[in-house]
C-alpha cells in the first residue's frame, strides 16, 4: 500500500512537527507500507537550513523504508508575520510540481497533509479529488487561530472570520481530519466536518527511551551546576507566541534566591530578543544553551527540578505543546500556564497531580508557583512524579497511538 506524506517539517529536525512526522513515516515503513515524503530541508527551530542541505535545489534521499523528496525553501533570518507567510508560500509553490508528479504518476492510495502549513491543504485536496485518492489532513497546530490569537495578524474580527471560513471550506473537503487534542477535535468539528471524519491522533512519546531512570548529573557537571541548586528548565522552541518573557520576569523577581537557576535550552526566532532582555536586566540566574542531541534528552530532562510549559492566552486553547509528552514520560514536575477551559487546563484538572496549573501571563503567579515547587521536599530531580509517568504509559505510548492510527487509516481506505 502506497502512502504519500506531505509537509514542511521532517527528520532530522529534533523538535516539533518534524520529529513526529519522521517517526510516523519510519513506523509506517516498518509495517510494510510504501512511503514517500515531500518536505523541505531541515531548518527548525534554528530558522537556518542545515549546512549539509541546499535551500535552492530539489534533492532525493532513499533508505530501506521510504523515499524523501526535499524542495527549495526560503527561510527568513528574522521571522516576522510577513516573512513567515512568504516562507510558507515558498514551500507551497516549490513543492507543487513534485506533488503533481507523485499524485499523477505514482498514484498513492492515500495522501497525508500536515498543517502547518495550511497553505498546502488546498492543492492537496484538489489533486486528491481529481485523481480519486483518499486524503487525510492532520492539524498539529491551528496556525490561523494562533496567529490571530497572539496578535501576529491584526485586522479585527471581520478578517479573522473570513480566514476561518476559508479554512473551514478547505478542511471539509478532506476524507479524514485529525488533530492532537480533544479541544482541537471540537475546533475541527466547528468547521462543519462530520464527527465520524474527525480523528483524535495525539502526539506520542517513546516511553522505553524516556524513562524515570537516567543520568541526572551529566548536564549539571557539564554546565557547573551545584547538586543543591534547584533548576527551572524550559526546553524547546523559542518563539514569540509562547510569551517566554514571563520567565525573565520571574528570574528577576528571584535574583536573591541563589539556590534557584533558570535554564533555557533550544533555538527559535525569539531567542536573540530573550538573550538581549536578559542582558539588559542583568540576570545572572539564567542560562541559555543550544538544543542538545536527541540521545541526551533523558539526561537533560532529568537534570531539572521544575519544568515550565509556557503559553499565552488565546494559544493554549488550540495548541497542545509537544514537549509536555517527554516531561510526563520521565516523571517530571511541570508548571503549566493555561486557563481552566483549555486542553491543558482540562488535562491537569482531570488528572490530579500530573502537573500544576498557573494563571497565564501573570508573572507574580508564576513566581509564587516556582517558589512553592522549589521549596516542596517532594518535588525535585530526584523525586519522580508517578502520576505523570503513569499517564504517559497509558495514554501516550508510541506503539499504542500509531497502531490506532493504522486502524483509522485502513478504515478510511476501505470506504
Amino acid at each position: 500500500m502506497k502512502i504519500l506524506i506531505y509537509g514542511l517539517n521532517f527528520s532530522p529536525e529534533l523538535t516539533g512537527i518534524g520529529k513526529y512526522t519522521g517517526e510516523m513515516a519510519a513506523w509506517l515503513g516498518k509495517q510494510g507500507y510504501d512511503v514517500k515524503i515531500i518536505t523541505a530541508p531541515p531548518y527548525y527551530p534554528a530558522w537556518k537550513i542545515s549546512d549539509e542541505y541546499s535551500p535552492c535545489t530539489f534533492t532525493k534521499e532513499k533508505n530501506d523504508k521510504s523515499t524523501v523528496y526535499r524542495c527549495p525553501l526560503w527561510v527568513p533570518s528574522k521571522p516576522k508575520t510577513l516573512t513567515r507567510i512568504v516562507h510558507l508560500l515558498s514551500f507551497t509553490l516549490s513543492s507543487f510540481p513534485l506533488l503533481c508528479k507523485q499524485m499523477v504518476f505514482w498514484h498513492p492510495d492515500a495522501v497525508i497533509c500536515l498543517a502547518p502549513p495550511f497553505f498546502c491543504a488546498l492543492q492537496t485536496v484538489i489533486l486528491s479529488k481529481l485523481m480519486g485518492i483518499k486524503s487525510w489532513l492532520h492539524f498539529q497546530d491551528f496556525e490561523i487561530c494562533a496567529m490571530f490569537g497572539t496578535g501576529l495578524i491584526s485586522g479585527g474580527k471581520k478578517r479573522s472570520k473570513i480566514a476561518h471560513l476559508i479554512q473551514a471550506f478547505i478542511t471539509r473537503r478532506f476524507d479524514r481530519v485529525s488533530t492532537i487534542s480533544q479541544a482541537m477535535c471540537k475546533s475541527a468539528e466547528s468547521h462543519r466536518v462530520s464527527r465520524n471524519r474527525v480523528i483524535l491522533f495525539p502526539n506520542w512519546v517513546d516511553t522505553d527511551f524516556l524513562t524515570t531512570e537516567s543520568d541526572k548529573t551529566y548536564f549539571r557537571n557539564k554546565w557547573n551546576i551545584a547538586p543543591t541548586t534547584k533548576v527551572v528548565l524550559y526546553s524547546g522552541n523559542l518563539g514569540k507566541k509562547q510569551g517566554l518573557e514571563i520567565m525573565l520576569d520571574s528570574a528577576q523577581a528571584l535574583k536573591n534566591r541563589k539556590d534557584i537557576l533558570f535554564i533555557i535550552v533550544g533555538d527559535g526566532a525569539h531567542k536573540a530578543r530573550l538573550m538581549e532582555l536578559s542582558k539588559q536586566k542583568q540576570l545572572e540566574n539564567i542560562q541559555f544553551h543550544l538544543l542538545q542531541p536527541y540521545n541526551l534528552l533523558p539526561s537533560l530532562l532529568h537534570m531539572a527540578d521544575i519544568h515550565l510549559i509556557i503559553q499565552k492566552r488565546g494559544v493554549a486553547v488550540a495548541v497542545l505543546p509537544s514537549k509536555l509528552t517527554s516531561i510526563l514520560s520521565i516523571g517530571g514536575h511541570s508548571l503549566i500556564t493555561a486557563d481552566l477551559n483549555t486542553e491543558l487546563g482540562h488535562l491537569v484538572i482531570n488528572n490530579p497531580g500530573i502537573a500544576t496549573l498557573v494563571t497565564p501571563e501573570d508573572p507574580d503567579a508564576l513566581t509564587k508557583a516556582i517558589i512553592k515547587a522549589c521549596d516542596d521536599p517532594h518535588i525535585g530531580s530526584n523525586k519522580i512524579n508517578l502520576k505523570a509517568r503513569q499517564y504517559a504509559e497509558k495514554q501516550l505510548d508510541i506503539e499504542n497511538i500509531l497502531r490506532q492510527f493504522e486502524v483509522d487509516l485502513q478504515e478510511m481506505l476501505s470506504r
